[in-house]
């Protein structure tokens, strides 16, 4: 009886990768038809690090560094400028109008220089009165408006925030801006931000490529891993152009160690999340760098299958998350979340292989690969820290 329980576990897991496959290659016909983010998007944001104090000359910097460093040719495309760019007053017109003291050459003239570099810009605003600062006005009531000077102004990526929103559902105000962007002449990357607070991921693919599943991130452990849990109950809503977005990244910024670090990074990969730098580009230092350049890292995130790996194993604070591949890999993290050193052990019955299986197990940190490995895989992983891999079916 045990032998037929575990075969009849391979069948099932086997039936229900199938199956979501079918219907996540139906559904992504049914989405936004803007043709973006196939895989999530890349790129780097403003508010985690520099919040309100922003401008053209550290947007145009920030777009340099991203070239120079080597991070675009990895795949960070964007540079999405938050709240706080535009002035509180909209124009005798009722256009939205950039911030003259910080942006005296507007909003056009940046996004010309940034698509110069190969990039593309992002900007904010809120399905609200004001947004979320208070110091600019939201795009309630305005949306074909400002979609179109979004659009006239060669903007590639909006970000669309919650606040003063007179109570009304984001389910009646979101799909006003989806409308919007889709009539305004330009594929524009529509980021709902709602904070989760209507589980969006249940009703937002239809209508955005991303939205948030929680609120805002901070710079330490524990928003981080509670972040982390938050959004990985909706994993199954992941697909090609729409995307579980658990905030920002705050790699570099200074809360955290480089274990964790690491531990932030990895998962927000596997998860399929948005990989949206939040540190200041133009100073980062190796470790940084070292860490949001890993290409093989970055590779799970962009896989073509597009499937949101998720939480699969749970002893205390020793974790087991995995996610299949494409070309029938599978990755996996071994994550501790505790104080001490501790051995975590993934089994194949748990992640979707087969029991027989013997796999190559590519070690994504240490870039290091153990051949023939059999029935499972075991690492000694430090506190706060995690191992990441991926399994390719070997020969026997």
């Amino acid at each position: 009886m045990a032998l037929l329980g575990f075969f009849l576990r391979i069948i099932t897991f086997t039936l229900s990768l199938t199956l979501n496959q079918v219907v996540d290659g139906f559904q992504s016909r049914m989405l936004m038809n803007n043709g973006l983010a196939l895989t999530p998007p890349m790129g780097w944001n403003s508010w985690n690090h520099f919040q309100c104090n922003i401008n053209e000359t550290l947007i145009k910097q920030t777009a340099d560094a991203m070239v120079s460093s080597g991070l675009s040719a990895i795949g960070y495309k964007y540079i999405n400028i938050d709240d706080c760019w535009g002035e509180l007053k909209r124009d005798s017109q009722g256009n939205l109008v950039a911030k003259a003291s910080t942006f005296p050459s507007g909003i056009k003239a940046l996004s010309d220089y940034v698509h110069s570099k190969g990039l593309k810009l992002g900007i904010y605003s809120d399905a609200g009165t004001l947004t979320c600062s208070q110091t600019m006005p939201g795009s309630l009531g305005h949306e074909e408006q400002d979609a179109k000077t979004f659009a006239s102004w060669g903007i590639d990526y909006l970000k669309y925030d919650n606040c003063e929103n007179t109570g009304t559902s984001p389910k009646e105000r979101y799909p006003k801006m989806s409308k919007a962007l889709i009539n305004s002449g330009r594929s524009i990357f529509f980021s709902l931000c709602e904070w989760g607070q209507e589980d969006p991921a249940t009703w937002a693919g239809d209508i955005g490529n991303s939205w948030r599943t929680t609120g805002d991130i901070q710079d330490n452990w524990k928003s981080m891993t509670m972040i982390a849990d938050q959004n990985d109950r909706w994993a199954s809503y992941a697909r090609p152009g729409s995307w579980n977005d658990p905030d920002m990244l705050e790699v570099g910024n200074g809360g955290m160690t480089k274990e964790e670090y690491r531990s932030h990074f990895s998962i927000w990969a596997l998860a399929k999340a948005p990989l949206l730098i939040g540190c200041d580009l133009r100073s980062m230092n190796k470790v940084t760098f070292e860490l949001l350049s890993n290409r093989e890292v970055v590779a799970v995130n962009q896989d073509k299958l597009g499937i949101q790996g998720k939480k699969i194993k749970k002893d205390g604070d020793l974790e087991v998350w995995a996610g299949p591949l494409s070309m029938k890999r599978v990755a996996v993290i071994l994550w501790n979340r505790g104080s001490s050193p501790a051995n975590i052990t993934a089994r194949w019955e748990d992640i979707g292989l087969d029991s027989s299986a013997i796999v190559n197990a590519r070690d994504l940190w240490e870039h290091s690969t153990h051949s023939g490995v059999r029935k499972q895989l075991s690492a000694l992983v430090e506190p706060h820290s995690c191992k990441m891999y991926t399994l390719t079916r070997g020969k026997a």
